[in-house]
Formats: C-alpha cells, structure tokens, sequence
C-alpha cells in the first residue's frame, strides 16, 4: 500500500506518518505521491571529522518494529550539490542510515549512501541519468541493506551493514539541500512492509 495515497495536509493527523523538521510546503501530486519544497542548509550528516553535524532536513516518518522492507520512488530536482531525495532509517540523532539520489559534487547524479554509527561515512555509488528512482532500505535484525531500481523490481544492492538499534525505530523520506538556495522532490510512493528479506544481496 502507498502510504503517500490521500495523503494532505488535512488528513496527515489520521495516517501513521509524522514530519520532523516540516518542509517548506508540501502538497498531493495530482497523480499520486507528494510534492516537498525544502529550503536550504537542509541535510542529515555527522562529518567524520566532527566539523559538521546538521541534523534538520524534513523527514516524513512513521515508527516500524522489528524487520521491515521500505521502498520509495523518488524524483528530485538536482539543482545543487548534494540535493536529494532519500529513504532512512533512524533511532536518533547518533544513529541512523539514509539511501540518497542525490547530486554529487562532481557534476553526477548518484546512488549515495549514509550510514551514521556516532560519525557518518559517506559512500558515492552508481551514478544515473535517470529523472527518477526507486530506493529499497531493508531490516533482518541488526543487518540493514539498501538497493535502488530504475524500474521498482530489478533491484542492484548498493551495500549491507550492521546497525544495532532498538527493535523500534522510524522509517521515512527526507528530502536535503545542503548546499543549495532550496529545491523540490517528488516522493510518487512509500511502502513500507513487515517482512524479512531473504536474500540479503538480492534484497527481495
């Protein structure tokens, strides 16, 4: 189920789902998903170096126990280095992992993964042409995986890790503009199922 479906302003307080950090203006696509205007200086990052720790992009979450498989389809507007539309994962403000299509800071559009255990590491993957994608970020216990799609079903893994967090976390969309005067993303669907994945590298 797209848990974007009918989803307004007006019907947000009876869904499951809950911002941090607001958007700018968010509103129903006349198709499907959402459209979000975020403003600048936006992003999730804790610099290895610890010179940066911005903690304040929207984020468009609920609370999933125990393992889940969530999938976006996401098509941003990459007007600035590091604008991007991302799935993530998180316990709090130390511990958390965000898949991103993102624009990169070498004039690419990327597959760019987050994972933050007290610091970030920051990992550029594939980069794509492609106007959208769709982003897969799983949980089988303490193991996560992220995989993207150009399509929703040919799903190539982006990478496996641990993350120990409590069996209760949130799961959501975020949409960032470091660096940029403010962008747009779309978000077309967001599902989020109570399953465990059986092939981790596969990731279905």
């Amino acid at each position: 189920m797209n848990l974007l479906d009918a989803l307004t302003p007006q019907t947000l307080s009876s869904s499951p789902l809950r911002w941090t950090h607001p958007p700018l203006r968010w509103e129903p696509l006349s198709g499907r998903g959402l459209r979000v205007q975020v403003g600048p200086k936006t992003d999730y990052f804790r610099s290895p170096d610890g010179t940066q720790t911005p903690d304040n992009a929207p984020y468009l979450w609920l609370e999933v126990m125990g393992d889940f498989v969530a999938q976006a389809h996401v098509r941003p507007v990459h007007a600035s280095h590091y604008d991007a539309a991302a799935l993530m994962a998180r316990h709090d403000a130390l511990h958390w992992a965000k898949l991103c299509y993102e624009a990169t800071d070498f004039g690419t559009r990327a597959i760019v993964s987050v994972v933050t255990n007290e610091y970030s590491d920051d990992a550029n993957g594939v980069n794509l042409v492609a106007p959208d994608v769709w982003l897969q970020l799983f949980r089988a216990g303490d193991v996560f995986g992220m995989h993207y799609a150009l399509d929703g079903k040919g799903w190539q893994m982006v990478r496996l890790f641990r993350l120990v967090v409590p069996p209760t976390i949130q799961v959501g969309l975020v949409a960032q503009c470091p660096t940029g005067p403010g962008t747009t993303v779309d978000f077309l669907s967001f599902t989020v199922d109570s399953r465990t994945i059986t092939d981790l590298r596969a990731g279905v």
